[in-house]
């Protein structure tokens, strides 16, 4: 894969990536306790709560596997697995930057 179509890639997963943990987080100027519905303070807020502070994890290491992705980048390894050193496929690396397996691998495979 080109390197400039890597950084594209990995700079719109880092900002979705982003923008999602901002409103999550009640960052975004869309959210406000204004816009709160009033069943939002009842029983279900602890379960959004929980829920929510799961996604944050997730969004979390996700952001975390853009910077993994970013450094190898740098490092000039992007697009080989980081197990094997085999290339990842271009199509793959389109559905998801930062990816650091083949297929094969993160199937368990190989």
């Amino acid at each position: 894969m080109e390197e400039t179509r890597a950084r594209e890639l990995l700079a719109a997963e880092r900002a979705r990536v982003e923008g999602e943990l901002a409103a999550l987080r009640g960052t975004d100027p869309e959210e406000s306790d204004a816009r709160r519905e009033p069943g939002d303070l009842a029983d279900e807020s602890l379960y959004q709560d929980e829920f929510d502070a799961g996604r944050a994890q997730d969004l979390e290491r996700r952001l975390e596997a853009v910077e993994r992705a970013e450094h190898r980048l740098a490092n000039g390894t992007y697009g080989l697995s980081v197990r094997s050193g085999a290339p990842i496929p271009d199509q793959r690396l389109e559905a998801n930057p930062t990816a650091e397996l083949t297929i094969e691998e993160a199937r368990g495979g190989a």
